[in-house]
């Protein structure tokens, strides 16, 4: 008897290639129209969207490095994965990031000021969802977002809120994780009570190839897009250092789910050129080479190709490069003058009414501090 193969392969979809150039690989011609239907403003809003990013991950960099922040993750090297999605969702849509996504929250509305907040620790949790475009709080727990995304995107189910056929109101959940989560229990149960239900939600893998200093190699012997399958859902892997890929790919599983056809799960295929977070040094487990390789391949460089090719001005370059300028400065000046809150703060948001032991916990922290009143002097 024959042994059973182990070739195990997918299709990588991509519609620009590195040099810039649009040239769709066989299996993403079929996205082709969603791109094609875009206006000159909005393609040109993913090149602003790139920058902005790629200047406010450099200014949180630094930033920590100054001692301003506790910690920084860096996204340098993943804009066109994170604006091609984002950019793909509805309004009413529900965004579930893991903790790199701050491009994707910026394309919600959200201040990044309030995720550096977040990671100067001058706040107990970043933001309200609901007053920032739907877009929940970071999960530094790893893979546990999948589970909370896909349990929003049941209630949707249960509510009514999406399947109705009317594309104005219909919502959908994206919930981003990295590959190091697939290897999570969390994210196997998520993908399973998805599959089941047949949640209206996209499952977007950001592949950066490592997990911290554990290469994806070494998680995966096989790529890591063919995991939806395995779970009863379509499984799609894209280059996910193309922008129009991403959007295309993602606007239509997105689309799909709000339509009452399930879940999809996408890997795209990246690179983190910076460190996992700012604790963090890749020195000591990857190679220069390995580096260079992905730097030739760089998802800004890439589309600026392609959007000079098609007739972008000079001076719309010159524009979003001091735009993104701008925003960076903005956003390092007020992080500067963001102050600690009160220790009160800790004991608002435990439960959604007043509690008693809530209260009588508050009431022993500020007996505690008035204890010390006069001491020292």
């Amino acid at each position: 008897m024959a042994a059973p193969s182990r070739d195990f392969t997918a299709p990588t979809l991509q519609l620009l290639t590195p040099d810039g150039e649009l040239r769709p690989t066989p299996e993403a011609e079929a996205y082709l129209p969603l791109v094609e239907a875009l206006s000159d403003e909005t393609l040109e809003q993913f090149y602003r969207d790139m920058l902005i990013s790629r200047r406010v991950d450099v200014t949180g960099a630094n930033l920590q490095r100054q001692g301003q922040l506790a910690l920084w993750v860096p996204s340098h090297g993943q804009e066109a994965a994170q604006v091609g999605s984002g950019r793909a969702s509805r309004p009413q849509d529900h965004i579930f990031p893991s903790y790199r996504e701050h491009v994707v929250g910026m394309i919600r509305g959200l201040d990044p000021v309030k995720i550096m907040n977040l990671l100067r620790g001058v706040t107990l949790g970043g933001w309200d969802p609901a007053e920032n475009g739907n877009f929940h709080l970071y999960t530094l727990v790893l893979a546990s977002q999948t589970l909370h995304a896909t349990g929003y995107a049941m209630g949707l189910q249960f509510d009514g809120d999406t399947a109705t056929g009317d594309p104005d109101t219909d919502a959908a959940v994206l919930v981003y994780f990295g590959d190091g989560s697939t290897s999570q229990g969390d994210a196997s149960e998520a993908l399973v009570f998805a599959s089941s239900y047949r949640t209206p939600q996209v499952f977007f893998v950001q592949n950066n190839q490592w997990a911290i200093s554990v290469p994806v190699s070494r998680q995966s012997r096989s790529p890591i897009s063919l995991r939806g399958g395995g779970f009863g859902m379509p499984g799609i892997r894209i280059d996910g250092n193309d922008v129009l890929v991403s959007y295309a790919v993602t606007r239509q599983a997105l689309e799909e789910a709000r339509a009452g056809d399930g879940p999809s799960f996408i890997e795209a295929v990246t690179y983190r050129m910076g460190a996992h977070t700012t604790a963090d040094d890749p020195t000591k487990y990857r190679t220069d080479d390995e580096v260079e390789y992905w730097r030739q391949r760089d998802p800004i460089t890439r589309y600026r190709a392609w959007l000079e090719a098609r007739g972008a001005s000079a001076a719309f370059f010159e524009e979003a490069e001091a735009e993104a300028t701008d925003v960076a400065a903005d956003v390092r000046a007020r992080l500067l003058d963001a102050t600690a809150p009160p220790r009160s703060a800790i004991f608002e948001h435990v439960y959604s009414e007043p509690h008693p032991l809530v209260e009588a916990q508050a009431a022993w922290l500020e007996a505690y501090e008035n204890s010390f009143e006069g001491e020292g002097q």
